[in-house]
């Protein structure tokens, strides 16, 4: 007997049409799924990746301090291309002609960048600041010598005011545009189709968006009731309370001028000493890592990487020693001046109270630059970088009452003198601040053996540099008296041994 139960021919079409929809919704999804991998990939190429840097770079140490990568790229960055063009499109917002140069930035001969200056690709080439851009020094030794550049050493020729506006004016300029800006790029690159996309519609308004977000951090650049720091000075706790801890504007107001790093070793937060000119930090550690973090402008992607670079650069200008003295010394001279020395100035600069805070009635100079931090400061800053995972001994949590005696390794090589630069050479510090020059030119690189110093007069020095008033805000060469009633003689004998040092 046959079965009564009949197989329903729609039934067997609608299972089927299940499958097939099944299968087109999976080949769909897959192809989704590839797409946006791919997208992906894209995406990540075109701007997260990374390359290391050349091995010319990251083979030699001084080249790497000049040129490596601190990890700034990636958020504080600006994209090659635009970085180049930038002085060709806004030369009236240059200090000076001369592209770059203007800013008094260490060039040495057939490089790309200024030192201090670091190149990477992340997606795409970018350039940003480390280290060197504030700590390489330059000094010629006859008005048509070539410069001789100096590692660690405090960077005397710098105009870091004028560079920071530049970069904020460019970005309110109308003119700063995708048209305009790639108009300039085509004139010296020759970008693919789909970079020349990226810059027009992504990479340019990006980076003006980055720049102009910059504007309030850096307001007080543009008070006119303060005056520009001038070459070779920033204001380096104002700077750290803008934008690490970002409080609000207030009228602050202390340039100091760039510190040397080489021997960085020698201070001991162990034996009581302090680092920075007020003596705000603990040790040499926190101070690179601070400083690195504002460079960074964000925290650091890979914390380990980061901190592996900061041990690096410690364990650099640790090794580093301050250069010798280029000149001719008179050693009869200076065997007398040491013991000049001995007397006048050892009890500050070579005993158990150098690398310590001497209290401002002590050392009589100005209090400015005290009067920018403070501990609670120093509590919000320590704690930005603790919730990093970053471990340091930090910022010291107390008043701020003097400034540090400094060691005078390399004194011959730091002017002008006395922690805001006020005070153009060696032999003025040792008149009485009354005789001292009230206005000086600040920048020149042409040394001068007789003053020890800078030369800081003259047509040259004046198209070189920017002019220092010891009546403005922040200027002031008051104090450190120390020596400015010795007999002619024994100034002399005293110059002469702290050009050995």
């Amino acid at each position: 007997m046959k079965s009564a139960a009949v197989t329903n021919p729609r039934s067997r079409c609608a299972r089927a049409g299940f499958r097939s929809r099944g299968r087109n919704l999976l080949v769909a999804l897959l192809v989704l799924l590839a797409l946006g991998a791919a997208g992906g990939a894209f995406a990540w190429y075109k701007f997260f990746r990374e390359e290391a840097q050349p091995e010319w770079i990251t083979s030699d140490p001084d080249m790497r301090f000049k040129y490596g990568s601190i990890g700034a790229e990636r958020d504080a960055g600006i994209p090659y291309w635009i970085f180049y063009v930038l002085p060709r499109m806004f030369p009236d917002k240059l200090p000076g002609p001369g592209g770059y140069a203007a800013f008094g930035v260490v060039w040495e001969e057939g490089l790309e960048l200024p030192v201090g200056f670091s190149k990477k690709v992340v997606g795409f080439p970018r350039v940003a600041n480390n280290c060197a851009s504030c700590h390489t020094t330059s000094y010629r030794t006859q008005a048509d010598a070539a410069p001789v550049f100096v590692p660690t050493g405090p960077n005397h020729t710098l105009n870091l005011w004028a560079f920071f506006r530049f970069l904020v004016d460019c970005a309110k300029d109308p003119r700063f545009n995708a048209d305009n800006l790639m108009a300039e790029i085509n004139l010296v690159t020759d970008l693919s189709f789909i970079d020349r996309l990226l810059y027009r519609f992504v990479i340019i308004p990006i980076t003006r968006k980055r720049l102009l977000e910059r504007e309030q951090q850096f307001a007080w650049l543009y008070r006119e009731d303060f005056p520009p720091w001038g070459r070779g000075r920033d204001d380096a706790m104002n700077l750290t309370k803008y934008f690490m801890i970002r409080w609000p504007m207030d009228d602050s107001f202390g340039p100091t001028d760039m510190p040397s790093l080489w021997n960085l070793g020698k201070y001991r937060a162990d034996q009581g000493m302090r680092m920075n000119f007020g003596g705000d930090s603990h040790d040499a550690y926190s101070v690179v890592i601070d400083s690195a973090l504002g460079l960074l402008g964000a925290p650091p992607k890979d914390r380990d990487e980061f901190l592996g670079e900061v041990r690096w650069l410690i364990d650099y200008v640790s090794a580093k020693r301050a250069p010798s003295y280029p000149f001719a010394i008179d050693t009869a001279g200076a065997e007398r001046g040491k013991r000049v020395f001995a007397v006048t100035c050892a009890g500050c600069h070579a005993s158990a109270r150098t690398g310590t805070v001497i209290p401002l009635a002590e050392i009589g100079t100005s209090a400015e630059r005290i009067g920018t931090w403070n501990e609670r400061a120093a509590r919000e800053a320590n704690a930005v970088v603790e919730d990093m995972g970053i471990e340091r001994a930090g910022l010291v949590e107390e008043p701020l009452r003097g400034y540090v005696a400094a060691f005078l390794d390399g004194i011959w090589l730091r002017a002008p003198y006395l922690h805001n630069g006020s005070v153009p050479s060696l032999r003025d510090l040792l008149e009485p601040p009354t005789q001292r020059p009230t206005t000086f030119w600040r920048g020149y690189d042409l040394y001068d053996p007789d003053r020890v110093g800078f030369v800081t007069t003259g047509p040259e020095a004046a198209r070189s540099g920017t002019l220092h008033n010891v009546a403005a805000k922040g200027g002031s060469n008051s104090g450190h008296a120390f020596g400015t009633t010795l007999p002619a003689a024994d100034k002399a004998d005293l110059l002469e041994y702290l050009k050995t040092l």
